[in-house]
């Protein structure tokens, strides 16, 4: 069984757990996905960008038989963390909040387009 933990002696985390232990099993990684339709239109504003994100992760884990409840971990680039709050909003629609994955959010200086706010990827277990 998965053990999501946030152990004695580190932050009370929110919405992420510090910890996955994972048994046997086989991992599914994605690439990162950003807020972009398949036509490579980026709608306006973080809220947005990271629900398409979201939804294209969504889609890479499908395509190896994975789902939300799969996965263990998440790695966010932001290119400004003053939404954080706007980007835990979003995830929370997608991800399980009473065993959240674990997660690591930086704030980088661009995405390879000047017009992308955010790109997430994720690592799933499947047993």
């Amino acid at each position: 069984m998965t053990e999501f933990a946030s152990p004695d002696g580190l932050p009370t985390p929110f919405g992420y757990s510090h910890v996955v232990g994972i048994p046997a099993g086989r991992l599914v990684w994605t690439s990162g996905q950003v807020g972009v339709t398949t036509d490579g239109e980026a709608p306006e504003g973080m809220q947005a960008q990271t629900r398409l994100a979201f939804e294209n992760v969504g889609r890479a884990l499908a395509a190896q038989g994975a789902g939300w409840s799969d996965v263990v971990k998440l790695t966010y680039y932001v290119t400004s963390v003053e939404e954080v709050a706007t980007v835990r909003a979003v995830r929370d629609e997608f991800v399980d909040t009473s065993r959240p994955p674990t997660s690591s959010l930086v704030q980088v200086a661009g995405l390879f387009r000047p017009d992308l706010l955010v790109e997430v990827e994720a690592v799933a277990w499947l047993p």
